[in-house]
Order: C-alpha cells, then sequence, then structure tokens
C-alpha cells in the first residue's frame, strides 16, 4: 500500500475543510457562470442589441451548457474517483486518472465543437431561434464565435475539478477569476468601444477561457499529490469505467437542463404567439428574453448551491476512501444546512428586489410589456429556491460518496420527468404562466423524493465501516 497523499482531509474538522475547499469552488462556478450573464447584461444595456440580443443569448445559452455537462463528467468524476484513490493510497491509479481526464477532455472539445458548426442553424431552430428574423440573425452570429472557444471552454471546466482534487481550490479558483476578468474587461471595450455586437460578447468570452485553459495546462506540470508521466495519458478502459460513472450525474443534470431549456424556449415561441401582446412581432421575443434573464439568476444561486456541494467532493470522497463514514455522514448534514440557507436568502432577494434585477438587463429600455412580465416571472419561476439548493446538493453529494447510480435516478426525474414533462404540460392549462410554474412544482415534487433518501443515506453512514481503509466496499464503488 502506497503513503497516503492529502492526509489532513481525514484530520481537520469538516467544517474548516468544507470553506476551505467550497469557498474557492463557489467562486470558480460563480465566475464561470458569470462568463454568459455578465454576456448578456452587456448586451442588454446596448442599445443596438436590446431585448434581440438578450433573446439570443438565451437561444444560445443552452449549447454552452452541453459543452459543459460533457466536461463537468469528465472533470467531476475524475476529481471523486482520484480523492477516493488518494485516500485509499493508490497514488499511481490516482495519476493515470487525471491524465486519462485530460486526453478525453482534449478529444471531447474538439467534438463538440465539430458538431456545433456543421449543424448549426438546425441547433439554433431546436432552441427556439426562429422566433423572430432579427432573433435568429443575432444567435447565429453569437453561436459561431462561441462554438470556436469551446475546446478551451470544455478544457478549462473539465480541469478545474481536478486541479481541486489534488488539494489546489484556490488554484482553481484564481484561473477562473483570471478568465472572467479578461472577460469584464474587454466585453464593452467590444461591445461599446468598437460595436461589434454579438460577435463581439463572444469574442470576449473566448479571450477568458483561454486564459483559464491556459494556467490548466500550467499546473498540471506542476500536480503536488501525484506526477505525470506520458504513460499517465495512455487511455485506461479500466480506469476510465470507474471515474466517468462518477460524473455521470453532472452530465446528466446538465444535459436534462437542456432539455428543460429547449421545452421552455419552444413552450415560450408557442404561446407567446397566442398571447395578445407577444404575439406582435416586435414584442414576440420579450419572453424569450425575461426568461432567460430569470434563468440567469437562478444559474448564479444554483452555482452556489453546486460550489458549496462539488467543494465537498474531495473531502467526502477521500474520508469514504479512509473508512471515516462518520466525517462525510457529519460533512452531510452540514451541507444541507447550507444548502437550506442559501435557498432562503436568494428567495428574500427574488421577492424584495424584482424591480432592481431587471433594471440591470437593460429594462429601461424596454416596454412596460417587458417589465410586467419580468416581475411575474421572477417571483413565480423561483419561488421554490430553498427546496432547489437542497435538492441540487443532495444530487451531487450522493455523487462524491460513491452512490452514482441513485444521485442520477433522482437528478433524472427532476430534470427530465418534471422538468420538462410539466414545462410541455402546465402551459396547456396555463398559457405562458403555466411555463412560470412548471419550475417550482418540480423542485416541490422532487424535495419530497430527496428527502427519503437524504434520511437513508444518513442512516447508512451511521454504520461504520468494517474492515482496513482502501479494503472496504462502499456504496456499491469497490476501493
Amino acid at each position: 500500500m502506497e503513503q497516503k497523499a492529502n492526509r489532513f482531509l481525514e484530520t481537520e474538522p469538516v467544517g474548516t475543510l468544507m470553506r476551505k475547499y467550497g469557498v474557492p469552488c463557489v467562486i470558480s462556478l460563480l465566475v464561470a457562470a458569470l462568463y454568459n450573464i455578465v454576456d448578456q447584461i452587456f448586451i442588454a444595456n446596448a442599445s443596438y442589441l436590446g431585448s434581440y440580443g438578450n433573446a439570443a443569448n438565451t437561444v444560445v445559452f443552452p449549447l454552452t451548457v452541453v459543452a459543459l455537462a460533457v466536461a463537468v463528467m469528465i472533470g467531476d468524476g475524475a476529481c471523486a474517483s482520484v480523492s477516493i484513490l488518494l485516500g485509499s493510497g493508490k497514488k499511481d491509479d490516482a495519476g493515470k486518472t487525471i491524465g486519462n481526464a485530460v486526453v478525453l477532455s482534449a478529444a471531447a472539445g474538439i467534438a463538440v465543437t465539430t458538431v456545433y458548426l456543421l449543424f448549426s442553424d438546425r441547433i439554433l431552430a431546436l432552441f427556439g431561434g426562429t422566433v423572430n428574423a432579427e432573433t435568429f440573425r443575432q444567435s447565429r452570429q453569437y453561436f459561431f464565435w462561441i462554438t470556436l472557444g469551446i475546446p478551451f471552454y470544455m478544457f478549462g471546466q473539465a480541469m478545474n475539478p481536478v486541479i481541486r482534487s489534488d488539494g489546489s481550490p484556490k488554484f482553481a479558483m484564481v484561473s477562473t477569476l483570471a478568465g472572467a476578468a479578461f472577460n469584464i474587461v474587454f466585453d464593452p471595450i467590444l461591445i461599446y468601444g468598437l460595436r461589434w455586437g454579438m460577435m463581439g460578447a463572444a469574442v470576449a468570452t473566448i479571450l477568458g477561457q483561454v486564459i483559464t485553459a491556459v494556467l490548466a495546462v500550467w499546473y498540471l506540470g506542476h500536480l503536488k499529490a501525484v506526477r505525470l508521466t506520458g504513460h499517465s495519458f495512455r487511455l485506461d478502459g479500466r480506469l476510465i469505467r470507474r471515474f466517468l460513472p462518477l460524473g455521470l450525474t453532472s452530465l446528466l443534470s446538465q444535459l436534462s437542463l437542456v432539455a428543460a431549456m429547449a421545452a421552455i424556449n419552444n413552450m415560450i415561441r408557442k404561446y407567446g404567439a397566442l398571447d395578445p401582446v407577444f404575439s406582435q412581432t416586435d414584442f414576440a421575443q420579450i419572453p424569450m428574453a425575461v426568461v432567460g434573464i430569470v434563468m440567469k439568476f437562478f444559474q448564479i444561486v444554483i452555482s452556489v448551491a453546486v460550489g458549496m456541494a462539488a467543494g465537498c467532493i474531495p473531502v467526502a470522497g477521500y474520508n469514504i476512501g479512509a473508512g471515516r463514514r462518520d466525517r462525510a455522514r457529519s460533512l452531510f448534514l452540514l451541507l444541507l444546512k447550507c444548502e437550506a440557507v442559501l435557498g432562503l436568502a436568494a428567495l428574500a432577494v427574488v421577492e424584495l428586489f424584482p424591480k432592481q434585477l431587471i433594471a440591470l438587463f437593460g429594462a429601461s429600455n424596454e416596454s412596460v410589456h417587458y417589465t410586467d412580465f419580468a416581475l411575474r416571472s421572477f417571483r413565480i419561476y423561483l419561488c421554490m429556491m430553498p427546496l432547489a439548493t437542497v435538492n441540487k446538493g443532495t444530487f451531487i453529494y450522493l455523487q462524491a460518496i460513491g452512490k452514482a447510480f441513485a444521485s442520477t435516478m433522482i437528478s433524472m426525474i427532476r430534470e427530465v420527468v418534471f422538468g420538462v414533462g410539466f414545462a410541455l404540460l402546465l402551459p396547456l392549462f396555463f398559457g405562458l404562466d403555466g411555463v412560470l410554474f412548471s419550475m417550482p412544482v418540480s423542485d416541490l415534487l422532487t424535495f419530497v423524493i430527496a428527502a427519503f433518501v437524504i434520511r437513508a443515506t444518513l442512516r447508512e453512514l451511521s454504520v461504520p465501516m468494517i474492515g482496513e481503509s482502501g479494503v472496504t466496499v462502499c456504496s456499491g464503488l469497490e476501493i
């Protein structure tokens, strides 16, 4: 048995470790989410783009999530596997896992870019880009340039959790912050100064993504817990079969979110055309633009929720690998409390300050119909955020302790069965408001299911593990 690396994960208080890993992870994911949100804020406040640009951004956003889904499957899966392997003292396999993740993320980035370039018009139509001619024109321009940066985006996002698993959450945070800083600096220059429009927003984003990817490459040559060699980058089916299932929840969670967004966008287009106001050509893009903005705020909150949970992955995985179920249980309870507090705080902001949130996205340049629909959307769509944050934290923590199947099933029920199902069903009875109600109804029903799983998991973690650390079987994952 090799000597363990990152031994402190088994000895320091779980609260301290959650802060150490969770805060940088939250900041990293917040910054990643702000890439698209910052673009939308600058786009919305450019008078020559306005709600058409906002609608175009909403159309393209799910397509960036598809790329993110593949990246986090590789990165989160590798992070969980590496953490468990290090907890078991298997440093050689941990290094090979990182090397395999590098190769897979680079190949996946090229593959996604190729598909997007070949089928761009069909893909944009599938996500509601044909709501009117101007929205489609701006969507095509934004999507083309965003697609060119996909390989850098996917590589940086995949390596971020890998870097955390090596015990460097602060570097992971800094690399993402550096990319975001470039994006924020260049957005106003290219959109307002040079008036490059949607292309300018996309190019600024790409520049930031390149910076993050370059910093990730540098770090791979300076890993602390393991050392990469040429042999590390040879694809190993045994290791890939071990770590990819651990990232499956992350993949399906993101992909099912994309399916829900596609359903929502198309229902907005369909039922907006039946609305007495939004059936008018000049206002047709407003519902799509507004719902996109609401989803972006939700993305900020969920980024914090995911960040707190993802920050627990190395800690939980290491302690499960080391046979310390008691510490994994304490960490889970602490995470659930933090997720609930986050959701309540976000709900208070939405209910008390919706006008201020809307103002960030150029409401002053739009009609009264834009503002009225935005107020209604914020208050209905996001009214169950405390349950949404607890649900999300549960999905990810189950993944971290090796319960990939349970995590995947609950996530799929939330995003596909409920998220897509209610987005298609409720508008039949409530029109556009049905689209808005689909979110809180889905989160409420998911929480009912998650509560039973949480209880069972806490009970299981209360039972001490038998046998030596590193040779036990935990939750179906053999160490």
